[in-house]
């Protein structure tokens, strides 16, 4: 059964989304590929959804660099495998779509990879932000290119809330 909440952040309310219990879903305002309001299920008490506040307002504070609320990410196999990738880049560090491809074992996937890295449901968390274009330019972003120039800077220490 799917319960939603909303809780603010410095890039404005995010939507958390859990299916029985389990974290699954954050969504920003005016986010790409946001599914629609009725999909969240009911509105819950935020106490189900603390574990997940306590971190992401660990992150906002400067103090959390890795995430370990449990996580329900549904999508197909390589959207999943993108997903864990994604996991995998350390905090206030970038990769470019062909080096994810490369670590799948598939070189040629960059542009794969960018469509699933595009339909991560849990952003932030799962850091999409952290994946560039191989010159280093930003591209897109679900939650807009200024969001995640924020989210760059912010963990390189070169913006502060």
């Amino acid at each position: 059964m799917k319960q939603h909440t909303v809780i603010d952040s410095p890039y404005g309310p995010l939507t958390l989304v859990a299916d029985d219990g389990v974290l699954c879903g954050l969504y920003m305002t005016e986010q790409r590929h946001r599914p629609t309001e009725e999909s969240f299920g009911a509105r819950a008490d935020t106490a189900l959804f603390a574990e997940a506040e306590e971190q992401l307002e660990a992150y906002f504070a400067g103090g959390l660099k890795e995430f370990t609320v449990e996580l329900r990410l549904a999508g197909t196999p390589f959207q999943r495998s993108v997903w864990d990738q994604l996991r995998r880049i350390p905090y206030g560090e970038t990769r470019s779509y062909g080096e994810l491809a490369d670590a799948l074992g598939n070189p040629k996937a960059s542009r794969a990879v960018g469509l699933a890295n595009g339909r991560n449901p849990i952003g932030i968390i799962v850091p999409c932000h952290r994946v560039i274009g191989a010159s280093g330019s930003l591209t897109g972003y679900g939650g807009g290119l200024t969001r995640k120039q924020r989210l760059l800077d912010f963990e390189k220490g070169t913006a502060l809330f």
